[in-house]
């Protein structure tokens, strides 16, 4: 799995307007073949900061989606930014659950 991130902030005046259309841009994302999930945060500590998220099945997905003219626009979108936008991927390699919790705990 990989988890694409990528943080926009904008000035005040323009919060409303950017979280309109990431969450419009979100939906056809997360039709998109190989899309786990794909969400919109907005930070707490600072209103104006919007954090994009989604979770891709495999490296191909993720490209497929990084060359669609749909991606286009989130690019677009990061040129709002006050900043320059924080932009992440993130490999999952491995994952464990509660035999990790079990052979931690046969101290």
């Amino acid at each position: 799995m990989i988890i694409e991130s990528v943080r926009i902030a904008v000035m005040p005046a323009k919060c409303e307007p950017l979280l309109r259309a990431l969450v419009a841009w979100a939906g056809p994302t997360a039709a998109e073949p190989g899309c786990l999930s794909c969400r919109i945060l907005q930070e707490n500590s600072a209103p104006q900061a919007f954090c994009y998220q989604a979770h891709w099945n495999t490296q191909g997905d993720l490209v497929r989606h990084l060359r669609t003219e749909h991606y286009k626009r989130l690019l677009m979108l990061m040129e709002l930014g006050t900043t320059r936008p924080l932009i992440e991927f993130h490999t999952v390699t491995e994952t464990q659950g509660l035999e990790l919790i079990k052979r931690a705990r046969k101290v």
